[in-house]
């Protein structure tokens, strides 16, 4: 009876995460399978997305595919699908930070790499994916609280953050007739180490020191838990969200106020 009533909301659905290995990646993941999803991650590092999809036993597969190469894209998602026979639920979540720098003196390879990886890489997943979407389908894109504000020095991150909404905002238009919804959702500081990476190197103070600065910036005073992150992508994954699509999900603990 507890099972019954428990029944998953995704159950029987099919998942890809992009950026599976990173910790919002495998929160997300978590919590899709806890609610009946199978989910394929998708990443750069097999031993760690090998050892995610383990830990989430028969429901998760994983394989290696570089987000800016369409080739291993499209590879990845026929997959998938092959996998699974179906899929409902895209994460695009793949990610890289770039460098703090000012405009002036901001690496050109870098500004190109950082949206290749953000901009290219989510336009790709979601085009090789769509052909295999059904009406109730979700694709969640992974933007940032700095996709809707923005600060010195990270041009590159901000630029690519602000992109995917003017890319999820065209495909919610495009994929509405067919039943299908996208949204992005704006994380603010997680706690994790892509976050304390870039707060050491914006603060030039070691990582407890940096992690303090930066929860003056928001309003609830602490960073986020990957699982607070996932459980808003479990929502605009899940038909709970059903009428909600072109939306900008901050998750950021105020800090876009």
């Amino acid at each position: 009876m507890g099972r019954m009533a428990t029944a998953g909301r995704l159950q029987g659905r099919a998942a890809i995460i992009t950026g599976g290995e990173g910790s919002i990646g495998m929160a997300t993941a978590r919590a899709l399978v806890s609610e009946g999803a199978r989910v394929c991650l998708v990443g750069l590092v097999a031993d760690e997305l090998r050892a995610g999809a383990s830990s989430l036993g028969d429901a998760a597969s994983w394989t290696v595919a570089d987000v800016t190469n369409s080739v291993q894209v499209k590879a990845a998602v026929a997959g998938a699908v092959e996998t699974f026979g179906r899929l409902d639920v895209v994460v695009s979540n793949a990610g890289i930070s770039g460098v703090i720098a000012p405009v002036a003196d901001y690496p050109e390879e870098v500004f190109d790499q950082v949206l290749a990886v953000h901009v290219r890489g989510s336009f790709l997943v979601c085009k090789y994916a769509l052909p295999y979407l059904e009406p109730g389908a979700s694709i969640v894109i992974t933007s940032s609280v700095v996709g809707l504000t923005s600060d010195a020095g990270i041009c590159a991150y901000a630029t690519a953050k602000h992109a995917l909404v003017g890319l999820m905002r065209t495909l919610a238009k495009e994929t509405a007739p067919r039943g299908i919804r996208v949204n992005t959702i704006h994380p603010g500081p997680v706690d994790n180490e892509f976050q304390h990476r870039i707060e050491m190197a914006a603060t030039g103070a070691d990582r407890d020191r940096a992690a303090s600065i930066f929860d003056q910036f928001i309003p609830l005073a602490r960073h986020a838990a990957p699982e607070e992150v996932a459980r808003a992508m479990l929502f605009l994954a899940s038909d709970e969200s059903s009428f909600i699509t072109g939306a900008t999900l901050a998750v950021d603990g105020g800090m876009s106020i």
